[in-house]
């Protein structure tokens, strides 16, 4: 159960955890994993200073038991020197519905596996739909991690800080400042990778490469520069850059070539030691965001080119230096196309929306037709025409998650086991075909460990405002 005040915080842990002014000390760790469930509640669900103190408690707890949000810079680096081999893909796992479930389930199956070459993502439309901010969406994952006896660095990623094409259209400057702002709330919240989305300004009227590039590859050394300027020390963020809006064209090797070269003459110290540039880069291979859904609901086979994509990370790699080229829009291609990714060499690739269906899925029948109901009647807009009832559901349910967040998280405890029971099953599943099984050896060997301590909340945050994200990729 939540807590409603500071001390009754506090003495939910008594015995367990002490607290010396700004010192956390975990006193008996076992216990701790019972009473972990209170915390992230508290954590979630609770408003103002004792919401805050969850949160803080949580970091500082994690940080004692070696549990802490890292980068994967110095793993995607090493990768792109040769130091480490290109035989596996790092899995990128969108956590939107029922975050510390899900994560829950995610440790579970790395534990089994000894695994850590994984990260846990959330994007920028993400944060809106989900009424997940950062400090949430951290404080969700190092419960689970604590909860299910993890240990190590836990890499937590914003994917798709993305730049709105039409508000940057009227107020380029208050758009690109949104994205600094959310950047600054997302590394204080130990989000220590990021993906830079601006290929959203790829402008494909123009004759030449680099003038279609122009703005992406410019705007991205600009965000580049000002999160190196807000990383903590001894951190090295690990971002990323975006070639070709996923869903529409596929990338080419002479694109990747253009947005390279212009990005290291923005930022030239990127190729010469000094400010560290990017260390992947996502393209286009034929997938899209959510997948392709057919009249009945159900999602269309879709193809990726692994050629172009074997291509692209082979570049990514030998002329630039980087870890290679990321696969977006991926959770929902067929089993059998997950196993391809590390043998072309992928080093990272996203997942999302199977995740989504499997809670979907499982959720009671109930349930379901209330989150249903509502989008019915609060998301009408997004139904199109010639769409089936099927379709426009499937594309908007997403919306849903937010508003029932509450009554998800407390489902009865069986339910909540066997949803996150599938979940293990399909990570156990993707963390075989993506070959990261006993991966945590090599990946702690080149990630440095930070400690980083939080300060002890003496107010409340401010709240931050809710923005418009449908125009946003997931």
């Amino acid at each position: 159960m939540k807590s409603h005040s500071v001390d009754e915080l506090l003495r939910h842990l008594d015995g367990v955890v002490t607290v010396d002014r700004e010192i956390v000390t975990v006193r008996d760790e076992a216990a701790l994993r019972d009473k972990i469930d209170g915390l992230i509640q508290t954590a979630v669900f609770s408003e103002g200073l004792v919401r805050d103190t969850a949160r803080w408690l949580i970091w500082e707890i994690a940080q004692g038991l070696g549990i802490y949000p890292a980068s994967i810079h110095q793993l995607y680096m090493a990768i792109g020197r040769g130091d480490v081999p290109t035989t596996f893909t790092v899995p990128a796992m969108n956590i939107r519905a029922m975050n510390y479930n899900s994560s829950r389930a995610v440790f579970r199956a790395a534990n089994k596996h000894n695994v850590s070459a994984m990260l846990f993502e959330i994007a920028r439309s993400e944060i809106g739909y989900t009424g997940q901010r950062p400090m949430e969406y951290t404080a969700s994952i190092l419960a689970a991690a604590i909860k299910e006896g993890y240990r190590g660095p836990v890499f937590i990623q914003g994917d798709h800080f993305q730049i709105s094409l039409s508000r940057y259209k009227s107020t380029p400057d208050a758009e690109v400042q949104a994205v600094k702002d959310l950047m600054d709330e997302a590394v204080a919240a130990g989000f220590f990778n990021i993906d830079i989305d601006t290929s959203t300004l790829v402008d494909l009227s123009y004759a030449t490469l680099d003038e279609q590039q122009t703005t992406n590859y410019t705007l991205c050394a600009e965000l580049t520069r000002y999160v190196r300027s807000i990383e903590p020390e001894g951190i090295t963020v690990s971002l990323g850059g975006e070639i070709g809006e996923v869903g529409h064209k596929n990338s080419t090797v002479e694109e990747l070539h253009a947005f390279m070269q212009g990005y290291r003459r923005v930022l030239p110290d990127s190729a010469e030691g000094g400010v560290p540039g990017i260390s992947k880069i996502s393209v286009q291979t034929g997938t899209s965001h959510g997948g392709v859904v057919l009249p009945d609901g159900t999602l269309a086979q879709v193809k990726v080119d692994f050629e172009t994509l074997r291509d692209l990370s082979r570049v990514a790699r030998d002329d630039y230096g980087m870890g290679g080229a990321v696969q977006h829009g991926a959770s929902t291609l067929p089993p059998s196309a997950f196993n391809k990714f590390p043998e072309i060499g992928t080093v990272e690739i996203h997942l999302a929306t199977n995740f989504q269906n499997i809670v979907f899925d499982y959720l009671p029948r109930e349930v379901v037709d209330e989150a249903y109901a509502y989008l019915r009647e609060n998301h009408k807009d997004e139904w199109k025409a010639g769409k089936t009832d099927e379709q426009s559901l499937y594309s908007a349910r997403k919306r849903a998650i937010g508003p029932f967040k509450a009554q998800w998280w407390n489902l009865e405890e069986s339910k909540l086991a066997e949803i996150g029971g599938v979940l293990q099953e399909q990570f156990e599943f993707l963390f075989d075909q993506l070959n990261v099984k006993g991966t945590r050896d090599v990946v702690e060997s080149v990630t440095t460990r930070v400690v980083i301590h939080q300060p002890k909340p003496a107010e409340a945050a401010e709240a931050v405002a809710a923005e418009d994200v449908k125009d946003l990729a997931d």
